[in-house]
């Protein structure tokens, strides 16, 4: 007969100086509150599977006033937004609004392509997304040289985070990405395609290229562990074969109803004409939720199952690497620790 679980009290899990000290890092960022915001519907490519140019808001009619920006960002710091993500299609074509965006709000990340280089003097995290080797960007995104463009372009930029996206085409071209992106002492993040509402494409996941996946990012992590910023943990929430809303509940309105506190209450995503629709809310809308294994939706997703994991130092740990793994990519300055956990952690049931 099995024993039944030892049970701890959050006092108990904390008791651990590593995990009280990592504890104690993580939660004095509890007061982001994020919403995101589409600062225009232009992009310098066209990628196939892009979520952006799927559903109603590709067809926004775009404010491009300086003016109305700013007084968007005073509103949304009114009511206690304190992070913003700007996106869209490029927001890079844009760098007037971003630069109204972070003199309001100077927390947040943008974004890009990479293919432009956006302006020093916007202070907000860049993520450079990177779909594979040059010769699958240029079969997938129309692009050529693109992993070669966006390195010369941020150069020895401390804002800079390249952002993986893994499908089933691309798994084997992950190693040699990542080891440019570290020979150059850049920060590289990983992320699994997602698919839009609708897609069918051959860059959708199955149970097999979840496992393969899994396995990859689990020896990158490993050969990489001063330039890849992940966790044991992260690699199990983004490649298991439920997807992010089932595994958690999303808390975004999307797929939310609560309006009493968190995310149902908060979360906006802003379209090209200022605009916002509450049934499409979620950080990257027009995802397949059943399909969504996001970093984006991770970053809220999981860190706000803190009580569901809870339970153990383990299982505590290992949300505690998430957690700070999701500053690292996220904040600008917050520096990644080691990692706690050396293991794959199954997700706690909700309660």
């Amino acid at each position: 007969m099995t024993a039944p679980k030892q049970a701890f009290k959050f006092s108990d899990i904390i008791a651990d100086p590593k995990i009280r000290e990592r504890w104690e890092k993580v939660r004095r960022y509890f007061f982001l509150r994020e919403s995101t915001y589409d600062m225009t519907s232009r992009c310098n490519i066209k990628c196939d599977g892009c979520y952006y140019y799927a559903g109603e808001k590709q067809f926004a009619t775009a404010n491009t006033s300086p003016e109305y920006w700013r007084g968007l960002m005073e509103s949304e710091k009114e009511r206690g937004i304190t992070f913003v993500v700007l996106a869209g299609a490029e927001p890079a074509l844009v760098p007037e609004l971003c630069q109204v965006c972070f003199d309001v709000m100077p927390l947040g990340a943008i974004a890009t392509n990479g293919l432009k280089p956006i302006p020093r003097e916007i202070d907000y995290q860049i993520h450079i997304s990177v779909w594979g080797n040059d010769q699958t960007s240029l079969a997938v995104r129309k692009a050529p040289d693109m992993l070669a463009r966006q390195m010369n372009n941020y150069k020895d930029d401390p804002r800079a985070v390249f952002v993986y996206t893994f499908t089933p085409n691309n798994i084997e071209e992950a190693a040699e990405v990542v080891k440019q992106v570290a020979d150059q002492d850049m920060k590289i993040t990983f992320n699994m395609f997602s698919a839009p509402v609708g897609y069918t494409g051959p860059l959708c996941h199955d149970s097999a290229s979840l496992l393969k996946t899994r396995e990859a990012m689990d020896a990158l992590l490993t050969s990489y562990p001063q330039h890849v910023l992940f966790s044991k943990y992260n690699i199990v929430s983004h490649t298991h074969p439920k997807g992010l809303h089932d595994l958690f509940s999303c808390p975004y309105p999307r797929r939310n109803p609560s309006t009493d506190i968190g995310l149902g209450r908060s979360f906006r995503q802003y379209r090209t004409d200022l605009q916002w629709d509450r049934e499409a809310a979620c950080c990257v809308p027009d995802t397949d939720c059943d399909d969504c294994r996001h970093y984006a939706a991770g970053s809220a997703v999981v860190t706000a199952r803190m009580y569901r994991h809870a339970t153990d130092p383990d299982t505590f740990s290992a949300w505690l690497d998430y957690v700070d793994t999701y500053l690292a990519v996220w904040v600008r300055g917050y520096e990644k620790g080691q990692n706690l956990c050396d293991h794959f952690i199954t997700p706690p049931p909700s309660a």
